[in-house]
């Protein structure tokens, strides 16, 4: 049975909503060379709290869950259905671990649209968010995500959004491209661990670069995702629209088994507003 596509996307600046660029391109083919899911399980880094949940709206809301970004995209919105069904699916597929359905309180944050604007731009894809419970160990999500495998079969599409490395206290607005040595290592690194091993993904919190690249987990636990869907499934997870921007955040994109998307070449990522510290921007 052909298995729906598993896709990690390193989403960067919520500014590449607006902005055509070789990752933004990259994720647009995504869009155009796979065909069209039932649904998609979205599992950002920007829903990270103390409880593991789903939407069940009908109508999600774009939540713009960000500081100093220009106002058009703070009027941007992303007007996908929901899918109560897929929502109540996945609380019964996870079980003996619970999962709440939340009807009314999250929606679409920008982890979630700021991607799915150029995955899907028409928003007529049904989407549905998983939260990230933090404070789980990162092995719980690996378990976690091995019990969604069967969405794939389904016809369901899950996608994890955050960044592999993401360490906003040590940007450098002069490196719109660039990465610092323990950034490059770190990211070569998953590289390698995806394609040959994605269940042990896990080895790589041993790596003399961790820290560094991952100080807080919500970007990164993401990845986790793909990398026991890839596990469960084709065995290994392929790179695409490999990059940097301003030296510690990674743009790296991962499909569970084979990747066919072509990697692009065009615009760097865009970089943040001046003036206003990283580390506030909530990117």
């Amino acid at each position: 049975m052909a298995l729906s596509p598993a896709i990690f996307i390193g989403h960067g600046n919520p500014m590449n909503t607006l902005q055509s660029n070789r990752f933004t391109q990259a994720w647009r083919e995504v869009g155009s060379l796979y065909a069209k899911p039932r649904a998609v399980l979205m599992v950002s880094a920007h829903w990270f709290f103390g409880a593991t949940a789903v939407t069940a709206m009908a109508k999600p809301r774009t939540i713009h869950d960000f500081y100093g970004f220009p106002q058009a995209l703070f009027e941007f919105d992303y007007p996908a259905p929901g899918a109560p069904d897929l929502a109540e699916e996945v609380a019964e597929v996870v079980k003996p671990h619970w999962v709440g359905l939340d009807r009314d309180q999250w929606g679409l944050d920008h982890g979630a649209w700021s991607v799915l604007a150029h995955i899907y731009p028409q928003a007529d894809v049904p989407v549905v968010q998983l939260s990230i419970n933090a404070l789980k160990p990162l092995a719980y999500h690996l378990e976690l995500a091995t019990k969604l495998a069967t969405l794939r079969e389904r016809g369901v599409m899950i996608i994890g959004s955050g960044n592999v490395v993401h360490n906003l206290k040590r940007v450098q607005w002069d490196k719109p491209e660039a990465a610092f040595d323990w950034a490059e290592r770190f990211d070569d690194a998953m590289v390698a661990q995806m394609q040959a091993a994605p269940a042990d993904v896990l080895k790589l919190a041993e790596h003399a670069d961790f820290d560094a690249a991952v100080p807080t987990p919500d970007h990164f636990i993401p990845l986790l995702y793909v990398a026991a869907l890839a596990a469960a499934g084709e065995g290994r997870a392929s790179a695409f629209a490999k990059g940097y921007a301003m030296g510690s955040i990674s743009m790296t994109c991962y499909a569970a088994g084979d990747c066919a998307v072509a990697r692009n070449h065009g615009a760097a990522a865009v970089s943040l507003p001046a003036g206003v510290p990283p580390e506030q921007t909530n990117i």
